[in-house]
C-alpha cells in the first residue's frame, strides 16, 4: 500500500535498531533464559497469589505495556510489565455455562471455585437459576480461598471495588445474584426463603479470613446510618434493613485476637503488620477511587494495600492465600474510559511488582489473568512511541475526519453532531475522562468474549500452559498447593508437604530392586 509506506516514512529508527545485531543480541539473551526453563520448579507452593485485572483482555495488557513505558518517558512498546516477565502464559476460555460473552460473577465462580457457573451468580453451580432463591440450597460451590482457610493457612482478599462485588464475593460466598450487596438489595421473597447477603456472608461464611480491605462500607451498616468519612451525603448512609452493624460485630469478635479495622490510608499506616492477624480495611463506601482520582491521603493504593496484606499474612508458617483484583479496570472500560481503564492496570503492574519482591519464586506460585475482556482495540497505524491515548496518523476516506487510535466497538463514546461523527480534534482526547469513540451507542460499553491470557511463576507454574477452561486455574493452584481434593501426590514431611514426583518407571524399579535386596 503505497499510502502506507509513505505515512511510516516519517518514523524515526533508533541508531541501535538499525543495527542487526541488537535484534540477534537480545533474541540469543532470552532464548539463554528460556533454556533455564528446562529445570521445571517443582516445589510446594506454601503461598498461593491470584491477581484478577477485571476487564483486562489482552488488548489492554498491550496498551498498558506502552503507557507504562510512556509514563517513564520510553516509547512503550518494547516496554516489559511486570507480568510480561512471569515464564508461564497460556489462554483462558471465558464463556459461563449459559453466555458466550461472559460477566464477571460467573467467571469469578469458575477461576476461584473450579465450576463453570451462569452469569450473575456466584459460589454456586449452574444448577442455580439467576435470581431464583430456591435454587441456591444444595448448588453451592467452595472456593480456594476456604480450602486455603481449611489446610490451616492464612487467606486475604484484596480489591479497588467493594469487598462484595462480584470477583471477591465467589471467594466465599453462596449468591443467586450478584447484586444483592446487602438485605437492602434483595427482594422481600428471597428474604422470606433464606437467602441471605453478600456482605453478610462474608462475615459468616469464613468468619475468620485473615485480611479483608477495598470498598462497600455502606453495606455493612443500618439503613441511614451517616458514612463516618461523607456523613453529610445521604447516597452513601449504610443500606441495610436487618439493623446490623456488620463492621462492629467484627471488631468485637476480633477485640482478642489482634483483630483492627481501619477506613483510611492513615489509619492503615499507622499499624504495624507484625501486631495484626486480622485486618478489616474499607475505605470507600462503595468502589474505591480510580487510581488518578484517588486522594492520596485518605485512600490507599492497590500496592500498598498488597504491601500490608502480604506482611500480615506471610506470618503464618504454613502460608497463605491471597486473592488481589485491580477491579476499576472493567469500570473504566465500561464507561469508555480507556484512560482511567489504564492507568488501573499499570497501577495493578506495579502491586504485582511489590508481591514480588515480599516472596519468593521458590515457595510461591503467582498467576495473573482476567475474568474477561472488552471490546477496546487500539491501532490505526500509529507511529512508533505514538501517545497510546492520541490520534492515528491518517484521516478517514470516508469522513475525511481524525480519529483516536484507541475505539470501543460499543460504548457510551458514540458521538453524532449535526448528523455526522464528532471531529475529535476540536476535543481534549487526552483527558483523563475523555470517553473514546464507539460504533455502536451503548449507556454501558459491553465484556468481550475472546480469551484472556494466564501468566503464572513459581511452583508447578508450567501446569499453566496452552488453551484451557477457565475453571482449571484453581485446581493447577491447589494441586501445588497441596489443598483442596487433589492431594494424593503430596506427602507430609514434618507437618509440611512435599510433592511426590517419581514416574511410574522409576516407581517400579525400585520395587524390583527392593524386592531383589
Amino acid at each position: 500500500n503505497r499510502n502506507l509506506a509513505v505515512l511510516f516514512l516519517g518514523t524515526e529508527v533508533s541508531k541501535q535498531e538499525k543495527d542487526p545485531d541488537f535484534w540477534k543480541e537480545w533474541a540469543q539473551r532470552t532464548l539463554k533464559n528460556a533454556l533455564t526453563l528446562q529445570d521445571l520448579n517443582k516445589n510446594v507452593a506454601k503461598n498461593i497469589i491470584l491477581f484478577l485485572g477485571d476487564g483486562m483482555g489482552v488488548p489492554t495488557v498491550t496498551a498498558a505495556r506502552i503507557l507504562k513505558g510512556q509514563l517513564s518517558g520510553q516509547n512503550g512498546e518494547e516496554t516489559q510489565l511486570e507480568m510480561d516477565k512471569f515464564p508461564y502464559v497460556a489462554l483462558s476460555k471465558t464463556y459461563n455455562t449459559n453466555a458466550q460473552v461472559p460477566d464477571s460473577a460467573g467467571t469469578a465462580t469458575a477461576y476461584l471455585c473450579g465450576v463453570k457457573a451462569n452469569e450473575g451468580t456466584v459460589g454456586v453451580s449452574a444448577a442455580a437459576v439467576k435470581s431464583q432463591c430456591n435454587t441456591t440450597r444444595g448448588n453451592e460451590v467452595t472456593s480456594i480461598l476456604k480450602w486455603a482457610k481449611d489446610a490451616g493457612k492464612s487467606v486475604g482478599i484484596v480489591t479497588t471495588t467493594r469487598v462484595n462485588h462480584a470477583t471477591p464475593s465467589a471467594a466465599y460466598a453462596h449468591c443467586v445474584d450478584r447484586d444483592w450487596y446487602s438485605d437492602g438489595d434483595m427482594p422481600a421473597e428471597a428474604l422470606q426463603s433464606g437467602c441471605k447477603d453478600i456482605a453478610r456472608q462474608l462475615f459468616e461464611n469464613i468468619p475468620d479470613i485473615d485480611v479483608i480491605m477495598g470498598g462497600g462500607r455502606r453495606n455493612m451498616y443500618p439503613r441511614n446510618t451517616p458514612d463516618v468519612e461523607y456523613p453529610g451525603d445521604k447516597k452513601h448512609n449504610g443500606t441495610r434493613k436487618d439493623g446490623r452493624n456488620l463492621v462492629g460485630e467484627w471488631t468485637d469478635r476480633m477485640k482478642d485476637k489482634r483483630g483492627y479495622y481501619v477506613w483510611n490510608r492513615k489509619d492503615l499506616f499507622s499499624l504495624n503488620p507484625n501486631n495484626v492477624d486480622y485486618l478489616l480495611g474499607l475505605f470507600e463506601p462503595a468502589d474505591l477511587p480510580y487510581e488518578l482520582e484517588r486522594n492520596k491521603e485518605t485512600d490507599p493504593s492497590l500496592t500498598e494495600m498488597v504491601d500490608v496484606a502480604i506482611k500480615i499474612l506471610r506470618k503464618n508458617e504454613r502460608g497463605f492465600y491471597l486473592l488481589v483484583e485491580g477491579g476499576r479496570i472493567d469500570h473504566g472500560h465500561h464507561d469508555g474510559k480507556a484512560k482511567q481503564a489504564l492507568h488501573e492496570a499499570v497501577e495493578m503492574d506495579r502491586a504485582i511488582t511489590r508481591a514480588g519482591l515480599l516472596t519468593s519464586i521458590y515457595d510461591t506460585l503467582t498467576v495473573v489473568t482476567a475474568d474477561h475482556s472488552h471490546v477496546f482495540s487500539f491501532g490505526g497505524y500509529t507511529h512508533r512511541g505514538n501517545s497510546i491515548f492520541g490520534l492515528a496518523p491518517i484521516m478517514s476516506d470516508i469522513d475525511q475526519k481524525p480519529f483516536t487510535s484507541i475505539l470501543y466497538g460499543n460504548g457510551p463514546g458514540f458521538k453524532f453532531v449535526n448528523g455526522a461523527r464528532e471531529n475529535v480534534s476540536t476535543v481534549d482526547y487526552e483527558h483523563n475522562n475523555y470517553q473514546a469513540q464507539a460504533a455502536v451507542p451503548l449507556s454501558m460499553e459491553t465484556h468481550g468474549g475472546e480469551d484472556v491470557a494466564i501468566f503464572s511463576k513459581g511452583p508447578l507454574a508450567h501446569l499453566l500452559h496452552g488453551v484451557q477452561e477457565q475453571h482449571y486455574i484453581p485446581h493447577v493452584m491447589a494441586y501445588a498447593a497441596c489443598i483442596g481434593q487433589n492431594k494424593d501426590h503430596c506427602h507430609t514431611n514434618s507437618g509440611s508437604p512435599s510433592l511426590s514426583h517419581i514416574s511410574p518407571t522409576l516407581a517400579l524399579l525400585l520395587s524390583v530392586k527392593w524386592l531383589l535386596c
